[in-house]
């Protein structure tokens, strides 16, 4: 089981990632794109990603804006894994 991470250590994690915020037990970022197209792109590498981690994001689409929400729900609250898949993410961006 991973453990949840203190608030203090979410705070110290999301120095690293400085588009991520703490939102109601999870972290989550907006990616903005030019168009439809290019948002559904990054979803589908995003979901290739989640795949191989066996991690899978919430995602929110909204035409050219892209919403991960990342938390461990097995372990109920924000770990290490949503930080290491939250760098995939940026990578995939």
């Amino acid at each position: 089981m991973t453990t949840v991470l203190t608030e203090n250590q979410i705070q110290d994690s999301l120095k690293a990632c400085a588009e991520w915020s703490e939102m109601n037990g999870a972290i989550q970022r907006t990616y903005q794109f030019k168009d439809f197209i290019a948002s559904i792109a990054f979803v589908n590498k995003v979901a290739d990603l989640a795949e191989s981690a066996q991690h899978h994001p919430d995602i929110l689409i909204r035409y050219n804006k892209v919403t991960l929400t990342l938390s461990t729900h097995d372990a109920g609250g924000v770990t290490e894994k949503d930080f290491a898949f939250a760098a995939q993410a940026d990578q995939a961006f």
